[in-house]
């Protein structure tokens, strides 16, 4: 009876205070065994609604609950949120003035504040642990709890030092809550706040709403571009790793026209609260952060969250990509990989100590296993959570890439894990990935060799493998629950084998596995190339461009070039051309911010172009290109126009090189950019020093019959020993800008 009034309070409060009829998964039971003095675990996913379940025991209770939180962001969010339901809640961070501070504690100790949100830097301080002694407490939550473990994504060291601080104030059940936690996590965190015996409430990891993709790093900035404009008008989080990543992609969103703000930890307090109040209050759509963005922003909405960079662990993309549809409808969760950022991030750790190296190493390892698996990425997220997915492929409503359409697979694998569940068995059950990689594919490593297991009967059986074919086979074999890890072992990823492996060696059947992604084309963070004086993107390389298209404008380029008796390079060079064909300009203007063409070539050469595209892309339903082209974000051509006022000027070459301390070579490289971008530059009075008439002929005309404008061509056809490279380099910008522009 008691149980049951409990029950209908709690239900009436839910409802009196945040306007919901009825718990969700877990909470009652949370809320329950809080309230009933009980240390509580809570493991649950983000959007599942885990600061309920302090928050309205929080309103049950006699005093004030502590609540210690990562982020003066998420204390703020959380305040704002809690303030505008009625409840007195306040914070206690870095930002307060003394004023401020002094009026928060003594609204505590007046038991004016049901709950007060912590920094665990600010607790720390003596002065704080001093008035929270005299306050009433009624329990301690440990928001974002995987900050305690070294083990977790985001580890603070602050936290580590929860529980003496705790100890110091009162003896207090406390509520531990992440989203986040492995079971290695889990226990770390358990141990460090010595409460082994809380309750665990552990609910599932998986978002079916979701849909999880991984693109390659290939002309990102485009597909970013195109991505969110697909997404009109819709709420999203785009990630960076770091701060000028977050302003440069920032800064290039708003140029295309897209409502996007910057956020990191080195803006002004004031620039940061207001751009997250312009997100949420949907002044903008999107916000470009680093993972200091989001953690307990309650926005329902989020329709995607992109990691523009790849992040430095699975743990820390699943709680990101957890921030989309935490209303229950569609999220879509992209993600850019690329194995240079896995290779950057790794250098980026080199100045830590060897554990944490370790640490992090491990977690790359994983991160970079799920972005180039085949094998469905819900199954493989879940499977890091130490959550089995049943099912074999993910369904249609959230879904992800691998899923659908299913990527190709293997036909057979199963003498490849007999391999591997013999080289785990024969070794003990005491190794890693790494080490049954070398026994399997036959590498007389060190330690190998040392423990003598190049003796072993399965040592060279995949002899044949490549290291990734062959680190995908045992990582297949862990997915598909042959193997699993140790968790007591987890510094050095020992694989033991489960009941499942165990059958599977003594009786053998069919399996089949998945061929991993290849990546190897992908590029890091320089992934658009050097800037290009038109202000575009370049071009992908490779056959990414439409490839009918492309031929229907190089026989109009033809037929142009012989109209007007000029070389077909002299209109557009090859590169412009399949640029067109990849990006399809239907207008003048779009035409013109083609690399290499320039406004004044296209209107002098573009018509026809603009108007064969314009057919092809009516009679092909196609996307143009206001669409995907990107417009520059910053100008950073101020030595380009340094080098256009000194040439106007007739300053000499050299003198020019010599005012910006560069080489000769790179004043020209500089020019012949200036003059493929379309502008017209003329420099005679400088080459008339260096070259007679009779020789300057020579060399126009050559570039008037020859097929391309190569210098290297040029020099074999006109002689290495009548003309240097520089010579020709600067009548080739001669010829361009009197004839091509």
């Amino acid at each position: 009876m008691i149980q049951e009034q409990v029950s209908a309070d709690l239900r009436h409060r839910l409802k009196e205070v945040f306007g919901y009829g009825s718990f969700r998964g877990n909470q009652e039971a949370i809320i329950t065994n809080l309230l009933e003095g009980r240390n509580t675990f809570v493991i649950m996913p983000t959007g599942a609604g885990k600061s309920l379940c302090y928050q309205l025991p929080a309103l049950m209770m006699e005093g004030t609950a502590i609540v210690i939180s990562p982020l003066i962001a998420l204390m703020k969010n959380q305040v704002d949120q809690l303030n505008a339901f009625g409840v007195n809640a306040q914070f206690l961070n870095s930002t307060l003035t003394k004023a401020e501070l002094n009026r928060v504690k003594k609204d505590t100790l007046d038991r004016q504040v049901r709950l007060l949100y912590v920094a665990p830097e600010s607790l720390t301080k003596e002065d704080n642990i001093a008035f929270l002694r005299e306050a009433q407490i009624s329990f301690v939550a440990v928001d974002e709890a995987h900050c305690i473990s070294e083990w977790g994504h985001d580890f603070r060291p602050e936290y580590r030092r929860i529980k003496s601080i705790i100890e110091q104030i009162g003896n207090y059940p406390i509520i531990a809550l992440t989203a986040t936690a492995t079971p290695k996590v889990q226990l770390d965190i358990q141990k460090n706040l010595q409460m082994e015996e809380a309750d665990l409430f552990k609910s599932s990891f998986n978002r079916s709403n979701l849909h999880y993709e991984v693109r390659p790093k290939q002309n990102t900035k485009k597909q970013l571009i195109k991505f969110i404009k697909n997404h009109k008008g819709k709420s999203g989080i785009v990630y960076c790793l770091s701060r000028k990543k977050v302003e440069e992609i920032a800064e290039l969103l708003r140029v295309n026209d897209i409502k996007a703000l910057p956020y990191h930890a080195g803006l002004d307090g004031d620039v940061r609260i207001k751009n997250q109040d312009a997100f949420l209050s949907e002044d903008a759509d999107v916000i470009v952060a680093t993972i200091a963005f989001g953690m307990g922003i309650d926005k329902p909405d989020v329709r995607f969250v992109v990691h523009y960079d790849t992040p430095k662990s699975l743990e820390g993309y699943y709680q990101e990509t957890g921030r989309a549809g935490r209303d229950g409808l569609e999220g879509h969760c992209l993600m850019f990989y690329s194995p240079e950022d896995i290779l950057k991030l790794e250098k980026f750790n080199k100045d830590k100590s060897v554990t944490e190296r370790e640490n992090a190493k491990y977690l790359l390892g994983e991160m970079s296993a799920y972005a180039e698996s085949a094998v469905c990425r819900r199954r493989q997220l879940l499977q890091y959570f130490g959550e089995r997915y049943p099912d074999h492929l993910c369904g249609e409503g959230g879904g992800c890439d691998n899923c659908n359409p299913p990527k190709e697979r293997h036909i057979d694998a199963k003498e490849k894990v007999l391999w591997v569940l013999k080289a785990v068995s024969c070794t003990g059950q005491r190794f890693g990935t790494d080490h049954l990689v070398n026994i399997i594919r036959g590498v007389e490593e060190q330690h190998v060799v040392s423990y003598e297991h190049n003796k072993l009967e399965v040592f060279g059986k995949g002899k044949d493998l490549t290291e990734l074919e062959c680190r995908s086979i045992v990582r297949q074999t862990m997915l598909f629950e042959y193997l699993e890890k140790d968790i007591d072992n987890m510094a050095s990823g020992c694989l033991k084998m489960t009941e499942k492996g165990e059958r599977f060696l003594e009786r053998p059947t069919p399996v089949t596995f998945y061929k991993d992604h290849d990546y190897s084309n992908t590029e890091s963070d320089n992934d658009e190339g050097g800037e290009g004086a038109s202000g575009t993107e370049s071009v992908p390389q490779g056959n990414a461009f439409d490839e009918a298209l492309y031929e229907m404008l190089r026989a109009l380029r033809k037929k142009v070039a012989k109209q007007k008796n000029l070389p077909p390079y002299v209109i557009f060079q090859d590169p412009s051309l399949e640029e067109m064909a990849t990006t399809y300009p239907t207008t003048i203007q779009e035409l013109s911010q083609i690399n290499g063409v320039g406004l004044s070539k296209a209107q002098k050469f573009g018509n026809s172009f603009v108007e064969l595209i314009a057919k092809y892309v009516e009679e092909n339903d196609i996307t143009t290109a206001a669409d995907v082209v990107v417009k520059s974000t910053v100008n950073k051509s101020k030595t380009k126009i340094f080098i256009i006022q000194q040439i106007d000027r007739k300053v000499d070459l050299e003198e020019i090189a010599e005012a910006k301390g560069i080489a000769l070579g790179a004043v020209i490289e500089e020019i012949e950019h200036i003059c493929y971008s379309g502008t017209k530059l003329n420099l005679d009075y400088y080459i008339d020093q260096i070259m007679d008439e009779d020789r300057q002929d020579e060399v126009f005309e050559y570039f008037m019959s020859a097929e391309s404008d190569n210098i290297g061509a040029a020099l074999h056809a006109l002689g290495d020993e009548e003309y240097s490279e520089e010579e020709l380099r600067l009548m080739r910008i001669k010829f361009l800008s009197e004839v091509a522009l």
